[in-house]
């Protein structure tokens, strides 16, 4: 047999990711990230009784068919390795001390199917806590699941909202990732120039030094350039940016990388307070390689004015 130094590196690759789950494991229970419970615990009395039922479940995405990556699944929910996957994402982050794999159901045309297990990794920086990933049997190319339903008590972060009894059309397995959410970034959360780590599961790097605003982006997916890599320039270059006096920009650096997610900040050097973003059809793809439309998000605001604000940078 002839010697391939590139299935030498391949192995390598994955025995070296492998070794570093299983480190990661050791120096943190990654199950603390999950839920297989299957039973809605959350008690509502322990809320505020106003809570309003404003909240929306924005998205969800049929992103894999039985190939969840195994290590990635079996760390963080057990035994459900290798099953689908479907990441959802909604109006607001949520506590996710209420968050359970009870509180879903997925419908088919006939029927429901319940979740395994929901975690919100590898979206778990600050600020990405409107995305969980369902992990369990969602169907396949033939039966395709139609919608996520909310069905237990889910309050958002802020305690304000209940997400029950929300529901979103289930995008199909075949279509590529698009732009769901987007947002300008609080000053205080820019923690600028930090690293990211080695490892996929958060902790995405920041945007530089010299940064005016930040726009966080949120894919219905995860994504990559095509073949899995990391989104270079070719990518950021292509991200249009519209401000609120009729200018466009792009950013000068791209934010929370390296992280596996679907998050991407857009680093900019105006602070004119940005209000849409597009992107061009063709250059992300899912983890199936299912390549993105041409896509765009209007963005929602904080309640602050960052309009040429000052800066205080804040490294980790």
């Amino acid at each position: 047999m002839m010697f391939n130094p590139l299935r030498l590196t391949h192995c390598l690759r994955t025995a070296l990711l492998t070794l570093a789950w299983v480190l990661l494991a050791s120096c943190s229970d990654l199950r603390e990230l999950a839920n297989t419970q299957q039973k809605d615990t959350t008690q509502i009395h322990n809320y505020d009784h106003s809570l309003e039922s404003t909240g929306a479940l924005v998205s969800a995405f049929y992103g894999l068919d039985n190939a969840l990556p195994f290590f990635a699944s079996y760390f963080l929910c057990g035994e459900f390795g290798h099953r689908d996957g479907m990441p959802v994402v909604f109006s607001q982050e949520l506590d996710l001390n209420t968050v359970e794999a009870g509180d879903f159901s997925v419908a088919f045309e006939r029927g429901t199917t319940q979740v395994a297990c929901v975690t919100p990794a590898p979206a778990t920086d600050q600020g990405e806590f409107r995305t969980l990933l369902l992990v369990g049997d969602f169907g396949s190319m033939t039966s395709l699941p139609i919608d996520v339903s909310v069905t237990g008590n889910l309050i958002s972060l802020d305690h304000r909202t209940n997400f029950k009894n929300t529901q979103v059309r289930v995008t199909p397995l075949e279509a590529g990732p698009s732009l769901v959410y987007a947002e300008i970034v609080d000053v205080e959360h820019f923690q600028l120039g930090r690293q990211s780590t080695m490892f996929p599961f958060g902790c995405g790097d920041g945007c530089p030094l010299g940064t005016k605003q930040v726009v966080r982006v949120v894919w219905s997916g995860g994504v990559t350039k095509p073949g899995g890599e990391e989104i270079d320039d070719l990518e950021r270059e292509a991200y249009r940016v519209s401000l609120i006096d009729g200018s466009t920009v792009t950013p000068f650096a791209i934010g929370d990388l390296g992280d596996g997610d679907n998050n991407h900040e857009l680093c900019l050097k105006s602070g004119i307070q940005a209000q849409r973003v597009e992107f061009p059809a063709g250059l992300l793809t899912d983890p199936r390689e299912d390549l993105n439309p041409a896509t765009a998000i209007v963005l929602q605001h904080p309640g602050v004015d960052i309009h040429e604000s000052p800066i205080a940078p804040k490294l980790r």
